[in-house]
């Protein structure tokens, strides 16, 4: 009797993950130090996204800035899950503070030669800022 061996390959329907990943949205903003003219309003708004749905932007010559309300409004816990998925992205970043209303990080990635700042901090009653600036 022969043997015969059938493999029966069963696959799911593919899905695309479109949601944008806020470490590779920090990455992008501090690899523009120190000038972020070349960064869009929107290039941030991935590293809001899961902690906010109304991020806005602004990009200037020496910073990248945005604001957004946490779901539930302003929290420790939304600023210390913010400044962990910083560390966590960008681990070659320095912690230098740790307060309950205000996480800073610098990071010398980059253009060479400059130290970029990185501040989460509340903004005002129940929203949440990201600055990102960065200096020769």
């Amino acid at each position: 009797m022969p043997l015969c061996c059938g493999v029966l390959a069963v696959s799911a329907p593919a899905r695309a993950d479109d949601t944008p990943s806020p470490c590779d949205a920090l990455k992008r903003i501090v690899a523009a130090a120190p000038s972020f003219s070349s960064l869009s309003a929107t290039d941030g708004r991935a590293v809001a996204l899961p902690y906010g749905d109304d991020a806005t932007c602004a990009a200037s010559q020496t910073s990248y800035r945005y604001t957004w309300t946490p779901h539930g409004g302003f929290s420790a816990d939304a600023l210390q899950g913010v400044a962990a998925d910083i560390a966590s992205c960008l681990p070659d970043a320095t912690h230098d503070q740790n307060s309950p209303a205000r996480q800073h990080f610098y990071s010398s990635i980059g253009a060479r030669g400059v130290r970029t700042g990185i501040t989460a901090a509340q903004a005002g009653s129940n929203k949440l800022k990201l600055e990102v600036s960065g200096s020769r």
